[in-house]
């Protein structure tokens, strides 16, 4: 019978500590539609840099990895700008940071690969 009785105490206890709002929480945040858009329109800019940089004739001539960085290398004056978008629109410097690693990342990604498919080409002929 006691075990019966501590069981629906045992319960509520644990479902009024999971109330409790800790400082660690996330709560939801909200970015402008002007300051998506800005956004939006700083990475074309970094994309088309990137774009541009991979046409050039030096890399094409350069080993893929090589040939990565180096480009990745120069657009990242453009990311800078990015980052001073998000900082303008006072996002946190953290969230900010982190988006521009994971674009940085994903770019370097897609490039790597786009010059490894034109080394490989290269090579065949």
């Amino acid at each position: 019978m006691k075990k019966l009785l501590l069981l629906p105490l045992l319960l509520i206890s644990l479902s009024s500590f999971a109330e409790e709002k800790t400082a660690d929480e996330w709560e939801n945040t909200t970015i402008s539609d002007e300051t998506i858009k800005k956004i939006q329109e700083s990475k074309y800019v970094y994309k088309k840099c990137v774009a541009d940089e991979m046409q050039k004739a030096p890399y094409q001539k350069q080993e893929s990895r090589q040939a990565t960085e180096a480009i990745v290398k120069q657009c990242e004056n453009v990311l800078a700008k990015i980052r001073e978008v998000y900082i303008a629109q006072k996002v946190p410097e953290v969230i900010a940071d982190r988006h521009l690693k994971q674009m940085r990342l994903q770019t370097t990604r897609l490039v790597l690969q786009d010059m490894m498919y034109n080394e490989a080409a290269r090579s065949v002929q």
